[in-house]
């Protein structure tokens, strides 16, 4: 969910800007499938966001609001919410599904980063 934190702002996607932002980066990519309905969505922001800050250039993290961009969502078979997608090099290589605690969600995303 793209809102400013204490640690930034996310980065929101759309289906117009999937390709060129995801799947053609340099470096692997966190996608938080989100909406404005689901509640669990907002604390996993604020842990994204801080997440975002810790891991700096060797991970960027977006998000996709799915109410606004249902074809990215269908396109990855997103059926619950929050869904994060880790991509590398234009593939999907993990994901999550629901609200998890920040220390779960770092420990996943650090097993795709070099070194």
């Amino acid at each position: 969910m793209p809102q400013d934190t204490a640690a930034g702002a996310l980065t929101a996607v759309t289906d117009a800007t999937f390709a060129a932002t995801v799947l053609a980066a340099d470096r692997p990519v966190v996608v938080d499938f989100w909406a404005d309905w689901c509640p669990p969505c907002v604390g996993t922001s604020r842990h994204l966001a801080e997440l975002a800050e810790e891991f700096g250039d060797r991970l960027r993290v977006v998000t996709v609001d799915t109410d606004a961009n249902p074809a990215t969502a269908r396109a990855y078979g997103v059926m619950s919410l929050p869904t994060m997608l880790v991509f590398v090099g234009g593939t999907v290589v993990g994901s999550i599904v629901g609200a998890r605690p920040k220390n779960h969600l770092r420990l996943a995303f650090a097993r795709h980063l070099d070194g």
